[in-house]
């Protein structure tokens, strides 16, 4: 088992990587010494896989848990889902000393972490999740929050779990296209931090996409402890934590415009960072020899590089990118690579270049 911590004074936790770990949650929760009662928030197609198991080891460490299953998918996260678990948590009496399970991908983990961030004005909750992209990216950081049919996590608050708990068996039911989907969050941090890193990925990523378990372990522990490195200097993205959007402005906007549904969250970015990689060649310079091999990663992991828009669906996608917020004084601000492996944040960007860049 790896063990990666993330450093916020006392607000600290660890993230736990490794194979068959479901079993400790009760064991790991008992060491936090969480109060008794507590709900599992799961979704339809994680549960039936996972839930019992959750349940099993939560009851057989003194826990009272009590499970709430969402609808799968992007537009779970909807404010009527929250109220649904608020209902539930009330029901069933929690109080301030419980806590709430986070078992799922990622839409589940942020979901969740805002029901616990709101609810009794903030409770206890921990991790579990269960796609690669949640893994390596949403689970850790403490971002939580749902969607608003303007954009992509409108309403939200940082919400630090108080354990991340990375079971690599569970991506082992994970469908084809949710792992290369969260092939796109891995590719991201060697492009924002970490060339070496980049280099392997391009030697490993077929490796990654037959789960082999040393090097998924590896990748995933990789990406954990850049995250965390960031996290921990910049906890509510006041600069550095940025660079983690890296693709993101356009890749949320894609998601909005296309109704949460027709594409995965690391099929909108995959696309996103290239227009990105596009974009830093224009302003900062990136050599071109560089897009290359960010669009060839993205192609090798199967993921999709451009998107056809007819002229009305870029006006509606410039239109979406101003709701995002990273938006400053109504200007669209980016993070641009000057190199793999070195970025920039607050970065201007002409709406004619962004749909040129669209357009090419």
């Amino acid at each position: 088992m790896k063990i990666v911590p993330v450093s916020l004074g006392d607000r600290s936790y660890r993230i736990l990587i490794g194979d068959s770990l479901l079993p400790r949650l009760g064991p790991e929760c008992a060491r936090l010494k969480l109060g008794r009662r507590c709900a599992v928030i799961t979704d339809s197609n994680v549960g039936p896989l996972y839930a019992e198991s959750a349940l099993n080891s939560l009851r057989g460490a003194g826990f009272d848990p009590i499970l709430i299953t969402l609808p799968s998918g992007e537009p779970a996260k909807h404010l009527r889902h929250v109220q649904a678990c608020y209902d539930q948590l009330a029901v069933q009496r929690l109080e301030r000393r419980s806590f709430v399970v986070a078992l799922g991908g990622g839409v589940v983990g942020d979901l969740a972490g805002f029901v616990a961030a709101t609810y009794l004005r903030g409770i206890a909750f921990v991790q579990v999740p269960t796609s690669l992209l949640a893994q390596v990216d949403s689970s850790v950081g403490g971002k939580v929050g749902v969607n608003l049919k303007a954009g992509k996590n409108l309403v939200g608050a940082f919400h630090q779990p108080r354990l991340v708990l990375c079971d690599l068996d569970t991506l082992g039911t994970l469908p084809e296209r949710e792992l290369r989907a969260g092939l796109a969050e891995v590719i991201k941090y060697g492009i924002i931090h970490d060339a070496p890193f980049f280099r392997r990925l391009e030697r490993d990523l077929q490796k990654l996409l037959a789960l082999d378990a040393k090097t998924l372990a590896a990748v995933v522990a990789r990406c954990c402890r850049i995250k965390a490195e960031v996290v921990a200097q910049d906890e509510r993205e006041g600069g550095l934590r940025a660079i983690l959007n890296f693709g993101h402005t356009i890749g949320h906007a894609i998601e909005a415009i296309s109704g949460y549904g027709k594409y995965l969250h690391g099929e909108a970015i995959s696309i996103g960072q290239v227009a990105a990689a596009e974009l830093s060649a224009a302003l900062k310079g990136l050599p071109p020899r560089d897009v290359n091999r960010i669009r060839a990663s993205f192609e090798q992991a199967g993921l999709p590089v451009s998107i056809r828009l007819n002229p009305p669906q870029r006006e509606r996608l410039l239109a979406a990118m101003k709701l995002d917020k990273k938006v400053s004084g109504g200007e669209v601000r980016f993070v641009l690579a000057e190199a793999i492996g070195r970025v920039v944040w607050g970065q201007p960007v002409p709406a004619d270049l962004i749909a040129r860049v669209l357009e090419a």
